[in-house]
């Protein structure tokens, strides 16, 4: 990372998992890529008792419950975002409104509508920059298959596979949370795992023009202290698509797949060879060329993409917080004028553009639309 002119002031709303995964990417980031370290001005909570312990822990200067003081405050240069989904559009366009940049995790919003609106209102804030918390885009593995399709290693991409299964609703005794209402869960599998697998995909295969898709309620109803609840958002979800190369696809993701957990998977077939990728063996790159036999197994290393800013070392794994550090890079990266960090929030609403179409599908094709030039 080059040098910046000046340090920038951080605000943190939220200090679940994602919380601390933004807090130790920006404690992080200048002492693995260099330039100055941000100045960690706020940690927002829900109570004042947990900022000011996580404000402790994290090393943020203030702890504090009021996020709209923090984001209008001129110390404050980039929010980062992790609540709750159904916070993220007010807390987003209050950052833009505030001349603030804004890392923001996915899902983008509850609706297409309200991406929408987060995308025009970014769109006349084109100073400010965005991005979205797709961390897996940043896999040393994943960028190296970005870069072999680009290359043309294995032809003409014309078929995907995808899926993305996780078992952490599998349990039918699990209690009835947020997270299983349209209202402030928006989608479900669709809007927890489905919207990753998405964002892997478009890189590696370029734009869906359509999609069929079908969504399922494994469990219906789930107790909570109030008696049973209805569950509002899907399961899984599976669909077909279709590419604006001409090429075909596969989608599926599930969030009651006993036994699996980050199963972020998925194929790419092209006219010369064969690619395959697994996130929970994230170190690993499947490669199958034509005139092989079978597939060579690709470890990362330092050869490939930001590895080596870690570990100058082949075959010594790569991990998840490490995605994340990347991720803050290329938000101060594009700040000071470097290349576009992504998914930005045009980017995301193309990813909320895909899931929502597969909900909203119902067995019959849909159509998506593409955004003027």
């Amino acid at each position: 990372m080059q040098e910046q002119s000046k340090s920038l002031g951080v605000a943190l709303i939220g200090t679940g998992f994602m919380g601390r995964c933004h807090a130790l990417a920006w404690r992080s980031v200048a002492a693995v890529f260099g330039g100055p370290h941000p100045r960690l001005e706020y940690l927002c909570d829900d109570t004042a008792e947990k900022a000011a312990s996580f404000a402790a822990q994290f090393g943020f200067a203030r702890g504090t419950t009021d996020w709209q003081a923090a984001i209008n405050d001129p110390l404050v240069d980039v929010v980062s975002i992790t609540t709750p989904n159904g916070l993220h559009r007010p807390m987003a366009e209050a950052a833009l409104r505030a001349g603030k940049h804004v890392w923001l995790e996915k899902p983008m919003a509850l609706t297409l509508s309200d991406a929408q609106a987060m995308a025009d209102l970014a769109a006349q804030h084109p100073g400010q920059v965005t991005i979205l918390g797709y961390n897996y885009t940043r896999s040393p593995a994943f960028q190296a298959a970005v870069q072999m399709i680009r290359r043309g290693d294995i032809g003409q991409p014309h078929s995907f596979r995808g899926v993305y299964d996780e078992d952490y609703c599998a349990d039918p005794a699990l209690p009835w949370t947020w997270r299983m209402t349209q209202e402030n869960g928006g989608l479900g599998a669709l809007g927890d795992l489905g919207v990753h697998l998405v964002s892997h995909m478009l890189p590696l295969m370029g734009d869906v023009t359509e999609v069929t898709g079908m969504t399922h309620i494994a469990i219906p109803k789930r107790r909570s202290d109030d008696g049973d609840k209805p569950v509002e958002n899907e399961d899984s979800a599976i669909a077909l698509l279709r590419f604006a190369s001409g090429a075909q696809g596969q989608f599926s993701t599930s969030r009651v797949a006993r036994g699996r957990k980050c199963r972020l998977q998925w194929e790419v077939h092209g006219t010369l060879g064969t690619l395959v990728f697994d996130q929970e063996n994230m170190n690993e790159l499947w490669v199958h060329r034509n005139g092989e036999a079978g597939f060579t197994r690709h470890l990362t290393g330092p050869d490939q993409p930001d590895f080596a800013a870690f570990c100058p070392a082949p075959g010594h794994n790569f991990g998840f917080n490490e995605q994340k550090v990347i991720e803050a890079r290329d938000l101060c990266r594009t700040i000071q004028g470097g290349t576009p960090c992504s998914p930005d929030f045009a980017e995301g609403l193309k990813i909320e553009k895909i899931v929502h179409a597969v909900a909203t599908s119902g067995g019959r094709p849909v159509q998506i639309e593409e955004e003027a030039a």
